[in-house]
């Protein structure tokens, strides 16, 4: 018989359950860690266990290195002990450094993250899984490690050199992708060739979630990437409308791409990456939502936040949207969206942000107007693809052409070459600042 009961620093189990991480869990994110007993029933009495004993230690040690995160290595201890001739195991906890541990695999939410009340195991509250992180963390990316070491930059060092900075061996260093003891923090796993971070737009059939038709997937590749596939994915969206009468005609977009722009901008800069979740773009029939995780900083009000009063979250985030042209100034961003939206359209609550922005609606009957055509016969796919970006985006640039045709560089500039040499297309001002044309004659037709 153990001297004890449950309580909030001792567990009793039969046998070895599928729940034990849950368990260790709970122990883990507790102030004083704790003892589970396996082999002992619910009032103390010691059972003992059938079981290969060396080979239930080996599994259990097993299920907790692999199925735990952070890594639990060096807090728990596994001894056998016996009790008239019974074997049974017990397992030592220590209070985890590293709060809020969790089930791998499974992100810090409440589903995965456990703590010690009584004798039972609670779900933790996202507000206090995001308290102990940030604690754990001191509320800053460059603090945390980046969960892959195996790292590369090709993507965001191209965007760099296309803004005229130089590239050189502190490049890293320089945009603090380090932590403390020299890993790569989770800044530079966001920016990083290749990561786990999955970034979509969804498109919805109607005004709500019930019918999804299109799941556009933009992660797994440097968050500079990423922005710049959904917002061309936004742009696209973006219908043009003619409301025709005599003898003027009046045109209209859908949204006010340079709101929308900003809000996608400031959704992914100012969100709270260290929870694991990224922004959220969906596009329903009358409306486009954006939801950034966080809340507003505690410091500032409501009122503040939308006169522009706020300070980065991530500040090496913004450095680097700065550097890239992608962000002007701190707090532009919400004057501009108001410049041309109601305050109405921000919607905030404890943990996240969201702007709604609803299509352009009138008495009329709008009329979409037609794209510029072209004759592309006798051209290949990739140069058909190329002509219709230049005329979606005439600013695009060839690294950005091979990103989102997946094709190499080389192989733009040489179809970019055929059509320059067809007169199919021409550069209109210089490399750096100049943009694409499609000929307005081309095979002696006019395709305007």
């Amino acid at each position: 018989m153990i001297e004890t009961k449950e309580n909030s620093r001792t567990e009793f189990k039969i046998k070895l359950t599928d729940d034990i991480e849950e368990t260790i869990i709970g122990f883990l994110n507790s102030k004083d860690g704790g003892n589970l007993y396996i082999g002992v029933s619910d009032n103390g009495e010691v059972k003992g266990l059938s079981n290969n004993l060396d080979l239930l230690q080996r599994k259990i040690k097993d299920r907790i290195i692999s199925n735990i995160e952070p890594s639990a290595m060096g807090l728990f201890d596994i001894e056998v002990l016996e009790s008239d001739n019974k074997k049974y195991l017990h397992i030592t906890i220590a209070r985890g450094t590293e709060k809020p541990y969790h089930l791998r695999g499974m992100g810090m939410t409440p589903d995965s993250c456990f703590i010690r009340i009584g004798s039972s195991n609670e779900k933790m509250s996202e507000h206090l899984i995001n308290r102990l992180f940030r604690e754990r963390t001191k509320d800053s990316l460059k603090n945390i490690k980046a969960p892959n070491q195996d790292l590369s930059f090709a993507e965001l060092k191209i965007y760099y050199k296309e803004k005229g900075f130089n590239i050189g061996d502190n490049f890293e260093r320089q945009l603090e992708f380090f932590t403390e003891d020299g890993k790569y923090n989770y800044v530079a796993y966001l920016f990083s060739d290749n990561n786990t971070v999955s970034i979509k737009v969804a498109k919805y059939a109607g005004d709500d979630v019930d019918e999804l038709m299109e799941n556009y997937e933009y992660g797994f590749c440097s968050l500079i990437t990423a922005t710049n596939r959904v917002l061309e994915k936004v742009r696209t969206e973006n219908k043009t409308y003619a409301k025709v009468g005599y003898p003027y005609r009046e045109e209209k977009e859908m949204y006010d791409y340079v709101s929308v722009k900003e809000a996608i901008i400031n959704a992914l800069v100012h969100n709270d990456w260290s929870n694991e979740y990224p922004p959220k773009f969906e596009l329903f029939s009358d409306r486009i939502e954006i939801s950034s995780f966080g809340g507003i900083q505690s410091e500032f009000t409501e009122e503040e936040f939308l006169l522009g009063y706020s300070a980065p979250k991530n500040k090496e985030l913004m450095r680097v949207f700065k550097d890239l042209e992608l962000v002007e100034h701190l707090g532009t961003g919400i004057r501009k969206i108001l410049k041309r939206y109601d305050k109405s359209i921000y919607h905030f609550y404890p943990h996240f942000i969201t702007v709604s922005i609803n299509y352009e609606q009138n008495e009329f009957e709008y009329e979409t107007i037609r794209k510029q055509k072209v004759n592309i016969v006798n051209l290949t796919n990739v140069q058909e693809s190329i002509i219709k970006l230049i005329m979606d985006k005439p600013n695009i640039t060839q690294p950005q052409m091979a990103n989102m045709l997946n094709v190499t560089e080389r192989t733009i500039r040489n179809h970019l070459k055929y059509l320059i040499d067809n007169n199919y297309i021409k550069r209109v001002g210089s490399k750096k600042t100049g943009e694409w044309a499609i000929n307005k004659n081309i095979g002696g037709k006019n395709h305007e």
